[in-house]
């Protein structure tokens, strides 16, 4: 519980810092920021690399924790960090080598910011190798169930950027290049607090691998888990950031800007459901070591329905509010920001609908088909993209149709983990899409209240309000079973009556 409640409440401190910033970047870089989106986003589909990594390795440690393999995890960090430093030098090479390839046929930029733009390719190349080496350490902390020191960097991490974006007021340079400094001095400050305290904590972690700890068989292991991992990884993230190449080769960079707002609505409000998720894998992954797969599966299908109903108590209110929020946020919109915003923010809540049965199948280690056949499905969206742009068909379309290829995906999931893990799709149907149903009518019911009042950011707290007040009694009534709403009532009882000393 304590877990949870540090992941939510650095959730929405990091929405506050995140949009406040954003507002004061889009004021100081204006069509800038699109470049920055736009060039940031070719790096991206690689950073994927770095997420793929923390995935993998707090998969295996979960796992060993399980097993009761204590003594395995030294050995098993220690070429997780090989891995992941030989993956960002690669990278790193790769990324140099292609550079001129990728200014002269992929991008489309103006020929008087093309210098400063190639200063924030080689700098923001620099930011993801760092963020290479901070993901075997971000994974231990999670293995280790450590979400409140998590939460407390991240949230320092959204401080820190709000107060040195505050001080490009008064930078004499290109801003543009100062920002993506700044994005390099955070993620620098965000990997030294992770090595300092694992190192004084965890026996288990290291500064630099040891090569006597090298053994091929793990690393094989881990790389194939790793490998299949980053591919899945591309997919999610290639989509996003895809889309910008796409957008890029059809629109100004004024849309691009759009399209990089709506993704910094849609990446802080995803926060909110990725804590709950956050905090419920290690207990999945450490019953599927255990040997325990019905409560693994338990845990799976559990997560599938509370990550959904928490993050619809924030999407519903914003779909309503789009609009509002945006204005009061931004002051001027750009054009377009409204609906990328809402179907971005609609496709990751459909998502969330069978998200936990990706960790059950990370849990159980089958991940080569399932990478395969879920996630290149969702590749097709940008195949999809560029014919309906190419063929005249407005954004609106193309993002319902990004929602539409992503409501399939999210569907896919069921049957795949029916064949591999034995999940009953009745089950699954009874315990997640139906419980969900009313609730989500009544946060829509209580938003729609709210919508027929003066458009205010006070009717947007209103509208959240309202939300939350309709929802809760259904949610309890109607979302939550039985041994649910015992556990929950244990839960408060215990934190409300004081612990006797002896």
């Amino acid at each position: 519980m304590v877990n949870t409640l540090a992941q939510n409440i650095r959730s929405v401190l990091n929405v506050i810092l995140s949009f406040y910033s954003t507002r004061i970047v889009l004021e100081l870089l204006g069509d800038d920021y699109g470049l920055y989106t736009l060039v940031a986003g070719v790096i991206a589909m690689l950073g994927f690399v770095t997420n793929a990594m923390v995935v993998s390795t707090q998969r295996y440690l979960s796992f060993l924790s399980g097993q009761g393999r204590t003594d395995d995890l030294r050995k098993f960090f220690s070429n997780s960090l090989m891995l992941q430093i030989a993956f960002g030098a690669v990278v790193m090479l790769l990324m140099l080598l292609f550079e001129p390839l990728i200014f002269t046929y992929v991008l489309h930029i103006p020929a008087d910011r093309v210098i400063v733009a190639r200063q924030v390719y080689f700098l923001m190349l620099v930011t993801l190798f760092f963020s290479f080496l901070v993901a075997p350490y971000r994974a231990l902390f999670i293995a280790r169930e450590n979400i409140v020191y998590i939460s407390v960097i991240d949230v320092l991490d959204g401080i820190l950027k709000l107060a040195l974006v505050i001080a490009l007021y008064w930078v004499t340079f290109d801003r543009l290049v100062a920002y993506t400094c700044i994005m390099l001095l955070v993620m620098v400050f965000c990997y030294l607090a992770f090595l300092f305290y694992s190192l004084w904590k965890y026996p288990e972690s290291c500064f630099l691998p040891k090569f006597r700890d090298c053994d091929f068989s793990v690393l094989r292991g881990m790389g194939n888990f790793a490998g299949w991992t980053v591919y899945s990884t591309a997919c999610i993230v290639g989509r996003v950031q895809g889309m910008q190449v796409i957008l890029n080769q059809f629109f100004a960079l004024a849309v691009n800007k759009a399209y990089g707002v709506a993704i910094q609505v849609s990446g802080a409000i995803q926060f909110v459901a990725a804590s709950l998720l956050n905090a419920m894998a290690p207990q999945i992954v450490k019953a599927e070591g255990c040997g325990d797969r019905g409560k693994m599966l338990s845990l799976a299908v559990s997560a599938c329905k509370f990550a959904f109903l928490l993050l619809a108590l924030v999407v519903v209110p914003l779909t309503f509010e789009m609009p509002n929020v945006l204005h009061v946020w931004l002051g001027q919109v750009p054009e377009h920001t409204t609906t990328f915003a809402r179907l971005l923010l609609l496709s990751a809540l459909c998502d969330q609908l069978t998200i936990g049965l990706g960790t059950a199948n990370q849990a159980i280690g089958r991940i080569r088909n399932y990478s395969l056949i879920i996630n290149t499905a969702k590749l097709i969206t940008l195949p999809v993209a560029w014919m309906l742009f190419h063929y005249g068909f407005s954004i609106r379309a193309v993002m319902i149709g990004y929602l539409i290829i992503e409501a399939l995906c999210m569907l896919m999931r069921i049957p795949f983990l029916h064949v591999t893990a034995g999940l009953s799709v009745g089950n699954f149907v009874r315990h997640v899409f139906l419980r969900v149903i009313l609730p989500l009518c009544a946060m829509s019911a209580g938003c729609f209240v709210v919508s027929f009042l003066p458009p205010s950011f006070w009717r947007f707290l209103l509208s959240g309000v309202a939300c939350v007040v309709f929802s809760l009694p259904v949610i309890w009534l109607c979302g939550l079973e039985q041994a649910e709403r015992r556990a929950l009532l244990d839960m408060l009882h215990r934190q409300s009556v004081p612990t006797s000393e002896t």
